[in-house]
């Protein structure tokens, strides 16, 4: 016999209570011992009024911003919807069954004015570093940097040719994202990084760098840089540039200077890719930081055409000369000017020189320079610091930190496959400042959650 549909009746009262109905292996409930926000009132006070109506509790929004960055819900829009419906998401923000959960324009109201003025979401990415060094996952020995290329919210058929004349002023007036590429462009990691003119520029999203760097079709991207400690691949800074190597180099240095600074964690040892092996980087890590570089250097002095290339030529320390493989030493400077001129070109290197009386008769000529009268060699004037580079790239440290470095591969991979930042929703600089803060919080408060096991439930 069919059943007879039921009608649904209101209870009088109910018994119910969130604290039960949120499983004890949920992930929320594992990251919640580690999300801090006791001073994040006192943090945004000056940016409040004293008179007005109340506004949103600030606590609720970070709080379901993270559940956003956690669980991989990118539109703020359904993230409203799914807080309103998910009782472990109403846990998670101490809504309880009744609270109302705010609109999804409150958030861009909020990001674009107080949450940007007070910096909270770097101090909230700083505060799970802390976390994490509270729980000890951070060795502070051993670092790895590297950066990733995430797509911005720019369309390349709306875009218009580098070279073209555009009044980027009369834009600024109506758009946030070129206000803020015009603010920038004096900064080392956006306008000053590089002077070379773009291909193609974005009216949407001037900041976005167009690049072909994955080897198929070109798109706009921007770059989140990583700074990792390689104990347990704990984030302990992010820096958001243009995706353009300069760049992210110098967002290297930023971090490891902000990490000094903030945290007082001074790394041994920087494992990077060969991106990072440039002369300058590497000076700057050995001499100005005392920091050894676990990182291929930047060489493009080998020859395919047969003749002798720069490593076939031996560099005497105490003579400070080239000896090439004939026996002749190739000096510095082979004339004597009535004015001294500076060793170093503006390059930072040094050109040393043979004397054309040795290399006319020399029987290797059509090897080493069959096209010029003498031989000329270029060494930087921090070709110090690459030999040691070098060196250690010969021990088995260097091996075991080459196998590390790739933790903060699989950061990136998780980033873009778990969390779903593979293309940004906000524009500008400042937009993809809070997307990359957000995330690698909502990354390091996972790390905390996985490796911290919960305590054990006290008996009644």
């Amino acid at each position: 016999m069919m059943g007879e549909r039921t009608v649904m009746q209101e209870a009088l009262f109910y018994e119910f209570s969130l604290e039960r109905h949120v499983p004890s292996d949920h992930l929320l409930r594992s990251v919640d011992r580690f999300v801090d926000l006791s001073g994040l009132r006192a943090h945004l006070q000056p940016f409040y009024s004293a008179i007005g109506r109340p506004s949103i509790d600030p606590e609720l929004m970070i709080r379901m911003l993270l559940i956003g960055y956690c669980c991989g819900i990118r539109s703020e829009r359904r993230l409203c919807e799914e807080v309103h419906l998910n009782l472990a998401y109403r846990w998670f923000c101490r809504l309880g069954l009744e609270g109302a959960v705010p609109d999804h324009s409150t958030f861009s109201k909020n990001r674009h004015g107080r949450f940007r003025d007070s910096n909270l979401l770097r101090t909230l990415f700083e505060t799970t570093v802390q976390s994490c060094l509270d729980a000890g996952l951070v060795g502070g020995e051993g670092f790895a940097v590297d950066a990733s290329l995430i797509r911005a919210d720019a369309n390349r058929q709306r875009s218009v040719a580098g070279s073209e004349e555009v009044d980027w002023e009369a834009m600024a007036a109506t758009r946030r994202s070129v206000r803020e590429y015009l603010d920038t462009l004096d900064e080392a990691a956006w306008g000053a990084a590089s002077e070379v003119t773009p291909k193609f520029v974005s009216p949407s999203d001037p900041a976005a760098q167009w690049t072909g760097a994955h080897k198929g079709h070109a798109f706009f991207a921007y770059a989140t840089n990583y700074l990792i400690d390689l104990d347990h691949a704990v984030i302990v800074d992010v820096e958001a540039s243009r995706a353009i190597r300069q760049a992210e180099v110098g967002a290297a240095r930023t971090m490891l200077d902000r990490t000094l600074e903030r945290f007082e964690l001074y790394p041994e040892r920087l494992a990077a890719d060969s991106a990072y092996g440039s002369a300058e980087m590497l000076g700057w890590l050995v001499h100005e930081r005392g920091i050894e570089p676990h990182i291929p250097v930047f060489d493009k002095s080998e020859r395919r055409d047969g003749t002798f290339e720069r490593a076939d030529f031996t560099y005497d320390h105490e003579a400070d000369a080239y000896v090439c493989p004939a026996g002749q030493e190739l000096r510095p400077r082979q004339k004597t000017y009535r004015m001294p001129r500076p060793l170093a070109d503006s390059d930072g290197l040094i050109r040393y020189r043979a004397s054309t009386l040795d290399c006319a008769p020399c029987p290797l000529k059509p090897r080493c320079c069959p096209n010029t009268p003498a031989r000329k060699v270029p060494r930087s004037v921090h070709e110090g610091a690459r030999d040691m580079a070098r060196a250690i790239a010969a021990t088995d440290a260097y091996a075991i930190s080459r196998r590390e470095r790739k933790k903060i591969e699989m950061l990136f991979a998780h980033l873009k496959r778990i969390l779903g930042l593979d293309r940004l929703r906000l524009r500008g600089p400042n937009g993809a400042r809070d997307e990359f803060h957000l995330a690698a919080a909502a990354q390091n408060l996972r790390k905390l959650a996985k490796l911290i096991p919960m305590p054990e439930p006290r008996p009644a």
